[in-house]
């Protein structure tokens, strides 16, 4: 036993706060020099089980904790925490809940200052982890600066300071570019192929399968459904639940009927539909950049000279490395910051002369972290906050709270508290806490980050089909989501728009893609590859029927 690093006897955990069990019977080891990738649908167990490893269950999360864990033969169950972060680190989902110190420096020589390290190691350490991640250049930045990519890397950087034995990534890839979370897969192996044991939690499991995980374990309902070789997922695993290439679904979804085509944005048409940009150019525009700029210090700006407009029937994804500006260009749209130069228009008023609250019932936002938005007891009353300011009333918004929780797919949750919830059910708590508001735009950071593939299907198809909205705008690193859903791209890098355009204008070129940071896909492949047949991109379940 004492042979590998880590061994999962018989475990089973069930919060103190809920009623059902949220794992049961897990039991496996991870070898030294191995990537096991845990797959599974959001809220299956997956987080809870690394709680579990790293100690945060039972010491953080309370509840009745059955089986054990070892960690290089030695139960961990009455080990200190700082005793465990030794020999096992953990990059968690949400980097917002791990970032504690207020510069890059100071949070990555956290962990170690904690274990009373020599300061001229710390040091050592902490620039060798920083360039070790390519990220050096961020060593004196205020971490309250840096965007959820790179907070994502800082993360990583002082858990990799701390030189563990395990590591544990929780949706790594979640707030990370293509290109950045290329960098961390190529991290993950190069670091297995030294010896580390990496347990990689991740739902963009196409992206992961590149660096050849030595084993899957995929979960569903608290239990191991199949733990195998890689080869052997697609077999066992519902294409819907989890996100296979593109080639893998077109053959399993040939055998099934083809998905129901969906309207989009019925509410930006009187006649039902989105408008021709014919139509949509004759009209006035929703929102309207006038040569903005913008910096957060004076000396250094970050957004410079943005033109463009937002029409009704837009459907806009928003792309560009982390960092780019992306998130400071839609709260400008928002009003929760004004330019320093040049004016946003939104319905045609200076945003500079409008409160947050009164553009609030024109644009509902969503931000990339739940955590900054989420605060009441229970979901329900979290979804009813919104509309009950916007002077809804109460029979309003008893409708609105039952419709939007329907369409997240969380109606069971209404009486759980959000935080208690998953990352990826947190995600769309916030989503719904905006749907409820019935605002005209609806604007979202990063939607997918930590959703199953289903849920995101799910829930993007009922967005889109919403009466209430007239354009949607979303930032995403999910270039697959741009090529479902969106009629526009926007990409952004540098604090620039360098392109703006219909999807398949805009990512055709691949030399301006990987410019941006981005990554072609097997889905924009093949619709590139048919696009002369279908004269459209579309999702994979659809194309298996042409």
């Amino acid at each position: 036993m004492p042979d590998f690093p880590l061994v999962v006897e018989n475990l089973s955990f069930r919060y103190r706060d809920r009623q059902e069990t949220a794992i049961r019977n897990i039991s496996f080891e991870a070898k030294p020099g191995e990537v096991l990738l845990i797959a599974g649908a959001s809220g299956c167990g997956k987080t809870t089980l690394i709680r579990c490893i790293n100690g945060l269950i039972p010491r953080s999360y309370k509840g009745d904790v059955n089986g054990r864990v070892l960690v290089f033969g030695e139960e961990v169950k009455d080990w200190k925490l700082s005793q465990i972060s030794q020999k096992v680190g953990t990059v968690l989902q949400d980097p917002e809940r791990q970032i504690l110190g207020t510069k890059v420096l100071n949070e990555v020589a956290f962990g170690l200052e904690n274990l009373n390290v020599p300061r001229g190691e710390i040091l050592e350490r902490v620039d060798e982890a920083l360039r070790f991640l390519k990220i050096f250049h961020l060593r004196e930045r205020e971490t309250f600066t840096l965007s959820g990519g790179e907070k994502q890397k800082v993360a990583l950087a002082g858990v990799l300071a701390m030189r563990p034995s395990i590591l544990l990534l929780d949706e790594p890839l979640a707030s990370l570019d293509p290109a950045s979370a290329r960098d961390a897969l190529d991290t993950a192996r190069f670091l297995a192929d030294q010896g580390m044991t990496i347990l990689m939690v991740e739902h963009r499991v196409e992206d992961v399968m590149r660096i050849q995980p030595e084993r899957v374990m995929f979960m569903s309902e608290g239990e191991i459904r199949y733990l195998g070789e890689m080869s052997g997922l697609s077999k066992v695993v519902n294409y819907r639940e989890v996100k296979l290439p593109a080639e893998q679904i077109i053959e399993r979804a040939k055998l099934d009927p083809p998905p129901a085509e969906i309207q989009i944005l019925p509410g930006a048409a009187g006649t039902g539909g989105a408008l021709s940009r014919v139509e949509a150019s004759k009209e006035e525009p929703l929102v309207r950049f006038e040569d903005v700029a913008f910096g957060y210090e004076s000396s250094v700006e970050v957004l410079h000279g943005i033109n463009l407009e937002i029409k009704r029937g837009d459907v806009i994804a928003v792309l560009g490395p982390n960092g780019a500006g992306k998130t400071t260009f839609v709260k400008h749209a928002i009003g929760l910051l004004k330019p320093k130069s040049g004016r946003v228009l939104v319905n045609g008023q200076d945003t500079k002369e409008l409160s947050v609250a009164q553009i609030a019932s024109t644009l509902g936002y969503v931000f990339q972290s739940p955590s900054h938005m989420l605060f009441a007891p229970t979901v329900r009353e979290e979804l009813a906050f919104g509309p009950a300011n916007l002077k809804h009333s109460k029979e309003q918004i008893e409708k609105e709270v039952k419709a939007a929780l329907q369409i997240v797919n969380l109606a069971d949750k209404e009486q759980d508290p959000p935080l208690a919830l998953s990352f990826g059910q947190q995600k769309r708590v916030s989503i719904a806490a905006i749907l409820a508001m019935q605002s005209r735009i609806l604007v979202m950071d990063e939607p997918t980050a930590g959703q199953d593939y289903q849920n995101y299907m799910n829930f993007m198809d009922s967005i889109l089909q919403l009466p209430s909205f007239e354009a949607i705008l979303f930032i995403t690193h999910d270039v697959d989501l741009a090529v479902i859903y969106s009629n526009r791209v926007l990409m952004i890098n540098d604090g620039r728009l360098v392109a703006d355009g219909k999807p398949q204008d805009v990512l055709r070129d691949f030399d301006q893609l990987e410019a941006n940071r981005l990554v072609p896909t097997s889905l924009l492949a093949l619709n590139l590859e048919r696009f002369d047949t279908t004269g459209r991109f579309m999702r994979a379940e659809a194309l298996a029927h042409i």
